[in-house]
């Protein structure tokens, strides 16, 4: 190891020691490294920063971020739930199924896990221990293996990253990522209905058929944002980014002129709210663009990439390895920085071994969002225990069934790369 990667090593570790934020962490070992090997740092920096925040496919972020915030604010979630609830709530574990189906119809909308469990987790995990009808540990684990939905539908943020990263198209991304979604909530609405017919879990009052057309329509406005957005991107009328860009005005106008549930002093407070959350995301990334030149200036990605390929793997037994390997990574880093350090080292491993971008990306998504789940660390159950209060060991208790579960379809999904490459194969968005 050269010296100059040794003091990234070094100021990296001591910075993260000393408590600092992960982005300025990268950043500070950056400037150390381009210091000690006598390199221009103005100059690599500048040529740095441009290369990442010229990107045009970035502005989605913030737009979906902020989308995601109006409609927390301004009470939408409250008619997903009602419509969540009419359509799954007689189910065994009626509400806890209600959880499910919620996360899924707003991370149409979200894109992140964290904000999924602080919307619709949080209100339908407050419903289900309300009178003591769920324990407290249970309500809170759905509301963490729920969450996981929203990064694999569109709108992922994630799947976002990965295509910049990747240089895939974020279309197939979108598209890829529906089916796992679908197949992750099956799963998880099934190990509910077993658990709760073995602890004897109340349903909810079925609604009448009469009623549904009524809650359906208090519900069909937001219900119809994700599609919209689908029509638009794979119509070929707009960009992802400008598809955003129309969802943004979309949550503003449902929020003022539709429903009329949100003011103008609130409104400040959720662009502030997206502000604070853009403002993170960006430090990360200007910090691992910048970590991530002093790795590739040494040759670490190719050194990789040499001593994977000389293993002789199959494409199948690497991403075993990758499984492993964004699991354990997922439980004590965001995804993010995964995203933004880690994967740029493996992507062209991937592609030595004739893995397509799409399943290979799918397949990572899928791996940081169930590690966020997994105990001790994992960042969804710390948010929901300080949401809720519920303490993480009651969370630790319930959450095992959920993650062998979601294993299992991140192992089909391993196995069976059509699973995610089918529908954007017929879109025509990846050659056959």
């Amino acid at each position: 190891m050269s010296d100059g990667l040794w003091v990234l090593m070094g100021v990296f570790t001591a910075a993260a020691v000393l408590g600092a934020p992960l982005g300025l962490s990268m950043l500070a070992a950056g400037f150390a490294y381009m210091i000690s090997t006598h390199q221009d740092v103005g100059l690599v920096v500048d040529q740095t920063m441009n290369g990442l925040y010229n990107s045009y496919l970035l502005i989605a972020v913030p737009l979906f971020i902020f989308v995601a915030n109006v409609m927390n604010a301004s009470g939408v979630i409250e008619r997903l739930l009602r419509f969540g609830s009419a359509m799954v709530g007689h189910l065994p574990g009626g509400l806890a199924q209600v959880n499910v189906v919620s996360n899924l119809i707003f991370s149409g909308m979200s894109g992140s896990a964290v904000a999924d469990a602080s919307g619709p987790g949080l209100i339908v995990a407050r419903m289900m221990t309300k009178n003591g009808r769920y324990p407290r540990g249970f309500a809170a684990a759905t509301s963490v293996v729920s969450a996981t939905l929203g990064p694999l539908m569109p709108t992922s943020i994630p799947m976002i990253f990965y295509a910049l990263i990747a240089n895939a198209s974020v279309g197939a991304m979108f598209l890829g990522g529906l089916v796992p979604a679908g197949m992750m909530a099956l799963a998880l609405m099934g190990v509910i209905a077993i658990i709760s017919r073995r602890r004897n879990f109340p349903r909810e009052e079925k609604v009448s058929w009469g009623a549904m057309p009524a809650v359906f329509g208090r519900a069909l406005a937001p219900l119809a944002l994700p599609g919209i957005l689908l029509g638009l991107i794979y119509s070929g009328v707009t960009t992802p980014t400008e598809a955003a860009a129309i969802a943004a005005s979309y949550a503003l106008i449902l929020a003022f002129v539709v429903y009329r549930t949100l003011k103008p002093a609130q409104l400040l407070v959720v662009m502030g709210d997206t502000v604070k959350a853009t403002a993170m995301i960006a430090l990360i990334m200007a910090g691992a663009f910048v970590f991530n030149y002093a790795v590739a200036n040494e040759g670490v990605p190719k050194l990789i990439q040499s001593t994977l390929l000389a293993w002789n793997l199959s494409a199948t037994q690497f991403l075993l390895i990758v499984d492993l390997l964004m699991l354990l990574l997922a439980i004590v880093l965001d995804e993010v920085t995964i995203l933004l350090v880690i994967v740029p080292l493996i992507v062209p491993v991937a592609q030595g071994l004739g893995i397509d971008l799409v399943h290979f990306g799918i397949v990572v998504v899928l791996n940081m969002m169930v590690g966020l789940t997994l105990p001790p660390h994992g960042l969804l159950l710390f948010v929901m225990a300080g949401l809720t209060g519920t303490p993480l060991s009651e969370i630790f208790r319930e959450v095992p069934p959920f993650i062998v579960a979601m294993l299992a379809i991140v192992l089909a999904v391993t196995f069976f790369p059509e699973i995610a490459l089918w529908l954007p194969r017929t879109a025509g968005l990846i050659k056959s």
